[in-house]
């Protein structure tokens, strides 16, 4: 099956709940818990090194406010895109949060989480 053909609850029911916990481990700083979802390829292709710092030192990514604005979707290819208003608990002003899922193996996975 292809991600894309997902109705759009049914893409909800994958992806909120995962969204909520990218939120939630982002702010502890428990990356173990934040890639638990993330493809295979995309755990191959991160920097642990630069993931590691932002955990440590982004004030941004350490105080995202759990209260976001679902913005929409966007079907692609074999990929369906999140995209979220979030704003921080401790820096003004808003940014666009993304999260890529589609399937690997049978399973659905993460394919990039970002905010920008």
């Amino acid at each position: 099956m292809n991600i894309i053909d997902k109705t759009d609850e049914e893409l909800l029911e994958i992806g909120i709940p995962w969204w909520e916990d990218l939120i939630k481990f982002s702010n502890k700083g428990q990356y173990g818990k934040f890639i638990r979802n993330f493809s295979y390829d995309l755990l191959l292709g991160l920097n642990e090194v630069e993931l590691g710092k932002q955990f440590s030192r982004s004030e941004l990514t350490r105080s995202l406010d759990t209260n976001y604005d679902f913005l929409g979707f966007i079907r692609r290819g074999e990929h369906v895109s999140f995209l979220f208003r979030v704003r921080s608990t401790k820096k003004a002003g808003e940014w666009l949060g993304r999260m890529v899922i589609g399937y690997e193996r049978g399973e659905v996975k993460i394919f990039a989480a970002s905010i920008f």
